[in-house]
């Protein structure tokens, strides 16, 4: 039974890696307003949020009350890259906009609307 068990622990440790879906991790946003920043994409649940782990200006990194808020919530995958019926805010109009990401390798490209007015970014991965 011991040897089961061990068996199936690292069975499970070798197999999560695969599990991790791939948008996880750290992203760098295009320049909005002269400021950009990092988005840390994590598992909320079922689904995909992102926090702003820290922000920038043309200088380097600076001092935001906007570290640490949600900045993407509600992402789903749909699978092949596809995430759909999320919600993403933009800091710099406090606009919340319904949205849709779409991954390819290391590019990360998000889009969102508000009514008619859509807007479009995109993100590169913070290695």
């Amino acid at each position: 039974m011991k040897k089961l068990m061990v068996a199936a622990a690292i069975s499970f440790g070798i197999a999560a890696p695969a599990l991790a879906d791939p948008v996880l991790g750290t992203w760098k946003t295009q320049v909005d307003d002269g400021h950009y920043a990092h988005i840390e994409m994590s598992k909320c649940g079922s689904e995909i949020c992102g926090v702003i782990a820290k922000a920038f200006d043309a200088k380097g990194e600076i001092s935001s009350p906007n570290v640490g808020k949600n900045l993407v919530w509600g992402m789903k995958a749909q699978g092949g890259g596809s995430y759909k019926k999320g919600t993403i805010w933009q800091p710099s109009t406090g606009k919340e906009y319904n949205s849709k990401m779409s991954l390819a390798g290391d590019v990360l490209k998000v889009s969102g609307c508000v009514l008619v007015i859509c807007k479009k970014q995109t993100w590169t991965r913070v290695k």
